[in-house]
């Protein structure tokens, strides 16, 4: 969220508050990690229907925390998701052989980026928050199992694709985390992620004031609802 100061801290403090107040009614029925998510995301984007838009599979916080816990990678689809990722990730949409292999089929840059990084034996969790190419080639590789997708945050955003790659990966076994409809993007992917990278415990070894307190934020929300 950005706060290092008393001050800072304080404001985050009371957003959480206000969020849990707009959305608590939506949060009865998740599990505290999947409410710990919702309102990360919804503090992030300030927009309550992401409370109502938001969707996991029943496997998703396990999945995607054993992943993070075992030294499973992160990868994204774009390179302001990986910005915002609160631990080391990849992005390959930039990389030259990336550039090749989608002129030469005639795909995106973002569906090639996934296909390369499953040729180099990528395993742990993908996060797409705004190329449904690059779902849709995530769920083909893992369904070919090329791909060892541990967890997906799937929330691109448009209104080309966006909501049918979503269903698309609702309706298969990879453990998942979804936005109904065409809304998603940067913003919900990176919350997202760095939700779980909270609650994972990471943030106990990182030394950053601001993922300790992000972190103290998840636990709280675990210990209080």
């Amino acid at each position: 969220m950005g706060a290092s100061t008393g001050q800072g801290y304080e404001i985050a403090r009371k957003s959480r508050e206000i969020v849990r107040k707009l959305i608590s009614e939506d949060l009865a029925s998740l599990r505290d990690e999947e409410a710990a998510i919702v309102e990360r995301i919804v503090h992030s984007t300030a927009d309550p229907e992401y409370a109502r838009l938001t969707e996991f599979s029943q496997d998703f916080v396990d999945a995607a925390l054993d992943s993070l816990r075992t030294s499973g990678e992160i990868l994204t689809d774009i390179e302001m998701v990986r910005a915002g990722i609160s631990r080391p990730a990849s992005c390959h949409i930039r990389d030259p052989e990336v550039r090749e292999i989608a002129k030469k089929r005639d795909i995106t840059r973002a569906a090639a980026s996934m296909e390369y990084a499953a040729e180099r034996g990528f395993r742990g969790i993908v996060v797409i928050g705004n190329a449904p190419t690059a779902l849709m080639k995530v769920i083909e590789l893992t369904a070919e199992g090329i791909m060892d997708a541990e967890a997906v945050i799937g929330v691109p955003v448009g209104f080309v694709g966006a909501a049918e790659s979503k269903e698309a990966l609702r309706k298969t076994d990879i453990p998942h985390m979804i936005t109904r409809g065409p809304k998603g993007g940067t913003p919900v992917a990176v919350a997202a992620a760095n939700a779980l990278i909270a609650l994972s415990g990471e943030w106990r070894f990182r030394g950053s004031p601001e993922d300790k307190f992000e972190g103290s934020l998840a636990s709280s929300r675990i210990r209080n609802v």
